[in-house]
């Protein structure tokens, strides 16, 4: 039994749009927070981005020009729907690494920075595992499935298909999210600098007041109960300013 023309024409062209598609959510899901972390398998990650191009197709479809299938569309493809999608993944795991980098800020203003060791596959403090893990937690509870859809149907406005993007507004662009992330970093761990200073000035009157005192052996565990009672109080107002970052940045990428 033969199929007729119209249906395998039709039947190629969204295998050949749905290749285009998987090979910009593909490099995404390299670098992308949640769905693509290291800790879960290639297969399970392949699977992901399969049933994510699948999702995107029909909107992603009417964005792209397709060219007639060949083996220079084919490399064309894959060399600019790779950088693409590692790009747009890339922007997505620095809102990790602002977290990361708070939790390190808030370590080493303390002195939580080598408590309970580290069990993270990236070297971290203790902070900083914890809020990573409650940030992810958090992230896959509140839809980021269908976020993460959604971003990538926006990014065809921003990246078109097929095409390089300008070097130019890539380095703005790159530029803008890494000074962001820096600064909601620093935010985020804002309430442990302060406390750290605090600490410090505290301790300098008692030493100046009383200099027979050994203030460290009084102020060590004072300052590490005052650490974790402040990431206890603390915790759920920084992931939720998180969250509200990456919502704005999903929602609006390329404002």
């Amino acid at each position: 039994m033969t199929l007729p023309e119209g249906v395998v024409t039709l039947f190629s062209g969204w295998l050949w749009a749905g290749l285009i598609v998987f090979l910009r959510v593909a490099a995404m899901m390299a670098t992308l927070p949640g769905l693509g972390e290291q800790s879960l398998s290639l297969r399970i990650r392949l699977v992901l981005s399969l049933l994510l191009s699948a999702a995107i197709l029909p909107a992603a479809l009417a964005q792209i020009a397709l060219p007639a299938p060949g083996l220079a569309a084919l490399a064309r493809a894959v060399l600019t729907e790779s950088v693409n999608g590692l790009l747009l993944g890339l922007w997505l795991r620095l809102f990790i690494h602002a977290l990361q980098t708070a939790g390190s800020i808030a370590a080493q203003s303390t002195s939580l920075a080598q408590l309970l060791g580290n069990s993270a596959a990236d070297p971290m403090p203790a902070i900083g595992h914890i809020l990573t893990v409650s940030a992810l937690a958090l992230l896959m509870t509140t839809g980021f499935h269908v976020k993460a859809a959604a971003f990538l149907i926006l990014s065809y406005d921003m990246l078109p298909a097929l095409h390089l993007p300008d070097p130019g507004a890539i380095a703005e662009a790159g530029r803008d999210r890494i000074a962001r992330s820096f600064s909601l970093a620093f935010a985020l761990a804002a309430p442990f600098v302060i406390l750290s200073a605090l600490y410090n000035l505290t301790l300098g009157f008692i030493n100046k007041a009383m200099p027979q005192l050994m203030v460290a052996f009084v102020g060590a565990p004072v300052i590490t109960f005052g650490s974790i009672a402040l990431l206890l109080l603390t915790a759920p107002i920084m992931l939720s300013v998180w969250l509200s970052a990456v919502d704005g940045f999903l929602s609006a990428p390329f404002r």
